[in-house]
């Protein structure tokens, strides 16, 4: 998932990449395989839940028992599945992001390569290649042709017709997966765990709560994008208590005062840009309310995009500290860079 050269990838629904470090709270959910080397499901898995129907913005999908060849179509949906101890049989590729080493990936798929299906698009033979018995693709961003021929290979969940393109929560893709996967208790507890991290964190620092954020996506030469509330990026500022612009765009020199809000947190940034009066002057900078998280290709942006009860708690770690950093109302005390 590269965040910056695709940062206009990520404002075209057709590309875009969907894209908490307590794993502790979520150990029991690696996976492991057999001595056949075929992935292996969690025995938390109920067959007795099957047949499941989930309705989605395509009609409705039947799984008619409980699936033991998983394929993930969508850019984040690997992490989801992993979070129930399902190893997929193969994967989206993520785009410009090493995945396959995400450390808060499962100790079991660190760094091993999964097969891929294909990255931007969906190589279909290679889909069908792999045998799977459910393919999930809740935020694949597919149409209905492309969900058509993955429908003809295996039972395939697409997103709910509910809301646009993209902007399916994380708390409702991790209880429809574990509906397909039979592990509907398994849900609730990572919802649950997963809330209270965001929970625990708004108690430490009330100092959030009714703060105004931007979050600019790239800052370079040509300007930036301001990220708002109908790009699920932002979801985890508003669940720290931030409140954000209601819709994102584009944010070029001339109209910088769309990032003057309480805190700017901002990927990607270009440091030569950093140097630029208009922005040394921009009161979040020049007070020690900006928040630099790194490059499209760090941790943090992976951990973003993928968005799953698996890597939103490494997200916190990373962000929060800074955050009350730059909310203390202390000029002096700048949120430390990132990476460090």
């Amino acid at each position: 998932m590269n965040f910056g050269t695709r940062a206009g990838l990520l404002r075209s629904a057709a590309v875009v990449v969907a894209m908490i470090m307590g794993l502790a709270a979520v150990a029991g959910c690696q996976s492991s395989a057999g001595e056949s080397g075929q992935p292996a499901t969690t025995g938390a898995a109920q067959s007795s839940a099957f047949p499941v129907t989930i309705k989605h913005q395509f009609g409705e999908t039947v799984i008619k028992s409980q699936p033991k060849r998983v394929l993930t179509v969508g850019f984040n949906e690997q992490d989801f599945a992993l979070a129930f101890g399902v190893e997929p049989v193969g994967v989206r590729g993520f785009l410009g992001y090493d995945a396959p080493n995400r450390p808060w990936a499962p100790e079991s798929v660190r760094g091993k390569k999964i097969p891929t299906v294909g990255s931007q698009e969906i190589n279909f033979e290679k889909v069908a290649e792999l045998h799977p018995d459910l393919i999930l693709g809740i935020n694949s961003y597919v149409d209905k042709a492309a969900y058509a021929k993955l429908s003809a290979i295996a039972p395939t969940i697409a997103q709910s017709g509910d809301v646009a393109p993209g902007a399916t929560t994380w708390q409702d893709q991790t209880l429809t997966t574990g509906r397909a996967l039979g592990q509907d208790a398994k849900a609730r507890q990572l919802v649950g765990a997963t809330e209270q991290a965001f929970a625990k964190a708004r108690k430490e620092h009330p100092e959030f709560a009714g703060k105004t954020a931007a979050f600019a996506l790239g800052l370079t030469r040509k300007g930036s994008y301001s990220l708002g509330a109908d790009d699920y990026r932002t979801g985890w500022l508003t669940d720290l208590g931030f409140t954000v612009p209601e819709t994102g765009g584009e944010v070029s020199f001339e109209k910088l005062d769309v990032l003057n809000k309480d805190v700017l947190v901002a990927e990607g940034v270009d440091p030569a840009v950093m140097q630029k009066k208009l922005i040394k002057e921009l009161p979040p900078v020049k007070e020690g309310r900006f928040v630099d998280l790194g490059a499209f290709d760090d941790d943090f942006a992976g951990a973003l995009g993928f968005n799953s009860p698996l890597s939103l708690p490494y997200l916190l770690d990373i962000a929060v500290r800074r955050l009350a950093a730059a909310t203390d109302g202390d000029p002096s005390t700048r949120p430390e860079p990132y990476p460090n």
